[in-house]
């Protein structure tokens, strides 16, 4: 993995509270696990409500987790007064996504001043067992705000 020097010194109470304050967030009810330079980790609880056929994931969670542990990474290599905004995600289902919770891992594959790749892999934890259930490729655009 690439490490990055974080420009906003912040980024550790930023990210978070810009990501969970987004009502998909709010729903979905994930959390942080971890926040670094080009990096983050966000964990999806087992909801009834969030999963199909006898309990696994439905894809669209996948999808959504996946594109905000990558928005996560790259946000943590944004300046001060900058957000990023996905503009395209794909999203490979490698395994059924079923257990306690899913564990999706952020990061950033190139870094820009305009465009920022990042990429995500998920996984299915049952019984301390991670599955890699998915991998995504997220390109975003990074937008001074206000």
């Amino acid at each position: 993995m690439q490490n990055w020097e974080a420009p906003n010194p912040d980024y550790a109470t930023l990210v978070p509270a810009v990501v969970l304050s987004m009502p998909a967030a709010k729903h979905l009810g994930f959390e942080f696990a971890r926040v670094a330079p080009g990096e983050a980790d966000l964990h999806q609880p087992h909801r009834p409500e969030l999963t199909q056929h006898n309990g696994y994931f439905q894809g669209g969670v996948l999808g959504s987790l996946a594109d905000f542990a990558a928005g996560s990474a790259a946000g943590t290599l944004l300046h001060p007064g900058w957000i990023n905004m996905t503009i395209d995600y794909t999203v490979k289902i490698l395994a059924p996504a079923k257990g306690t919770h899913l564990i999706a891992r952020g990061r950033v594959l190139k870094p820009g001043a305009l465009i920022t790749t990042a990429a995500a892999d998920l996984y299915a934890v049952e019984n301390d067992t991670e599955t890699h259930c998915a991998t995504a490729l997220v390109t975003m655009r990074n937008v001074k705000s206000g």
